[in-house]
């Protein structure tokens, strides 16, 4: 996967220190099943002084049963607020049967699905926060006619922890791109990849490199 290294105005790509850099080229060695087509998306400026993006979409026979997005944010001087100097913003939306909505367990089975997610690709995190939405809509008038539909979302923020062990203080970002697209399929109802198999890269992710 390619990823846009988003820099603040003024400043160049040589100005992303060493460990960001290398967790960027971790970032595209993220290994997504194929129903998840990547792209690289403009990251925010304002959040941390340095930060990469992508987008995704959920696809199944050529059409789009969910979507998300995920951000890596690099503040080199710390952030209490992370206990870290990484962090990761991921969130989720899929469409769900409507009789779901009214399930109370829902919100916490989809935030378990995260966190099972991330343990599952040993994607070591710490802080995590985040909320779960639930959002049903009914068609009147000229409009009746059309069945309601239901959608989940996720919206999260967690710190990758890092191995202060290794040359370069960095975690392994590609396992926590891995449990984020593995959300984006569970949030979407596709079956889990059958043990033993590897999901294959996402090739739109390439498209804006032009490779």
């Amino acid at each position: 996967m390619v990823v846009r290294q988003e820099t603040h105005p003024g400043t160049g790509a040589d100005s992303h220190p060493p460990e960001f850099r290398e967790a960027v080229a971790r970032l595209h060695a993220a290994r997504l099943r194929p129903e998840v087509l990547c792209e690289e998306m403009p990251a925010p400026q304002r959040i941390a002084p340095h930060a990469a993006a992508l987008s995704a979409d959920v696809t199944v026979d050529d059409t789009d049963v969910g979507t998300g997005r995920i951000i890596l944010l690099h503040d080199p001087a710390g952030n209490d607020a992370w206990n870290g100097t990484f962090r990761i913003v991921g969130y989720a939306r899929a469409e769900i049967e409507l009789e779901l909505i009214t399930d109370p367990m829902l919100a916490a089975v989809a935030w378990s699905w995260l966190v099972e997610a991330l343990d599952a690709h040993g994607a070591a995190f710490t802080a995590a926060s985040g909320t779960v939405t639930r959002v049903a809509t009914e068609s009147f008038g000229g409009m009746a006619d059309e069945a309601g539909t239901a959608q989940i979302e996720v919206r999260a923020s967690w710190t990758p922890v890092v191995d202060e062990d290794a040359a370069l203080a960095v975690p392994d970002i590609a396992a926590h791109v891995e449990a984020w697209g593995e959300l984006l399929c569970t949030a979407a109802g596709l079956p889990p990849v059958p043990e033993g198999v590897t999901a294959m890269p996402s090739r739109r992710g390439q498209r804006g490199s032009g490779r």
